[in-house]
């Protein structure tokens, strides 16, 4: 799987966690390799090695390339044994997808749920839905490594927990994290949904991104920042939170008291209700989408003007940021035809020449499991980042 490792390999080459970290960002594949690029003694790189192998990190085999003599081994990491958890936890949806620590989805199930029934029942279900998909691929609850969940709100990310996060009654400053280590014994880092989306976009479908991003176009409106290929949430966790920036001279009331919000604008609930006030029939931007989609000229109309109010805002943070990939995702971008349409207008008139040189704007490459995938991969990198490899390693030889 692309994407950086929790820091960069080569800043102290010589902990079991920092062979693994070469061995997974493809700077070495063999024993001779580590020994090469970090300069340590062959003694000293088959002790990290075989450390690995005995915890079940590594798998070593003949590559099959010799042409004579010893054939050479290769050094891999082992999946087989080792599993992570990415959960979604929408306004209404629920999805939880098993992956291994190499990226890949061993089982994924989601189900209707109100993010609105409160901690307990919303984390009990996904507690009793995680146990059925560890046992359908045959996984014990003591191959699960990490537990990456994403949320529909502001989050405290060194802590996990949610802060008044609007749509989210009851849930504020909630355990997240103890939760699951009650129940699995295994760290759960806890974000905001938009975060992981953008580093599921940027990991699976722009790994060559360095400055991505996502904006998603749903009930609400959100910004996630890939900055230098890394997660850029800001001081205390908020970064990216552009549904209530203030657009042009509009005075709609926006749901966190405030009015002329982008998300009050644009947003996919409040189409929706200028689209019931012209007598369609609309309540959410799944209807928006049902209505563009069946060529309403008024649901086409306000999209693309949906499109050009995000644009205004995304114009300032392409001048601000200077990304080279823009990505929109969530419900609206289901219409992305008309939405970018809108979105490029605006951005391209207003964005500096040199700030929009490059710049692409695509729709979201991952789909309606972004959020799933994306927390997976943000547990991945934390049960393979070489402090945390280290740690197991030296819990396992107490």
């Amino acid at each position: 799987m692309s994407g950086a490792p929790d820091h960069h390999p080569a800043a102290v080459p010589s902990s079991p966690g920092d062979v693994l970290a070469l061995l997974r960002t493809g700077a070495a594949r063999t024993r001779a390799d580590i020994a090469r690029v970090t300069g340590l003694a062959r003694s000293t790189v088959s002790q990290r090695v075989d450390a690995l192998i005995a915890h079940g990190f590594l798998a070593e085999e003949a590559d099959g390339s010799s042409t004579g003599g010893r054939p050479p081994r290769t050094l891999r990491l082992r999946t087989r044994d080792h599993a992570v958890a990415g959960v979604d936890l929408g306004a209404s949806h629920c999805r939880v997808a098993l992956m291994d620590i190499g990226g890949d989805t061993l089982a994924l199930r989601e189900d209707p749920l109100s993010i609105a029934d409160g901690p307990q029942a919303v984390l009990g279900h996904v507690e009793r839905t995680l146990l059925g998909l560890l046992e359908e691929s045959g996984h014990g609850v003591d191959a699960l490594q990490a537990i990456g969940v994403g949320v529909p709100g502001p989050v405290e990310f060194s802590t996990g927990r949610p802060v008044d996060p609007p749509i989210m009654p009851g849930w504020h400053q909630y355990p997240i994290p103890e939760f699951f280590a009650d129940r699995f014994g295994a760290r759960a880092l806890v974000d905001n949904d938009v975060n992981v989306m953008a580093l599921a976009e940027q990991r699976r479908a722009f790994p060559d991104t360095r400055y991505l991003l996502y904006i998603k176009v749903g009930t609400g409106i959100g910004c996630g920042i890939v900055a230098d290929g890394r997660l850029h949430r800001g001081a205390q966790g908020s970064a990216g939170d552009i549904g209530h920036i203030r657009v042009g001279d509009l005075e709609d009331p926006c749901r966190c008291g405030n009015s002329g919000c982008l998300e009050a604008i644009a947003g996919g609930a409040a189409l929706a209700r200028r689209l019931a006030d012209l007598g369609l029939e609309a309540s959410s931007g799944s209807d928006v989408v049902r209505l563009v989609k069946s060529g309403n000229r008024d649901a086409v109309r306000m999209v693309r003007e949906a499109g050009r109010a995000v644009g205004e805002v995304l114009a300032g943070l392409v001048n601000f940021f200077n990304p080279d990939t823009v990505v929109v995702g969530g419900a609206l971008a289901a219409v992305h035809d008309q939405l970018l349409a809108g979105v490029r207008e605006a951005v391209y008139r207003r964005s500096h020449p040199l700030a929009t040189h490059v710049l692409r704007i695509e729709p979201s490459r991952t789909g309606e499991n972004a959020a799933a995938v994306g927390a997976g991969i943000l547990a991945v990198e934390h049960a393979l980042s070489p402090r945390q490899v280290d740690r197991v390693l030296a819990g396992a030889a107490r």
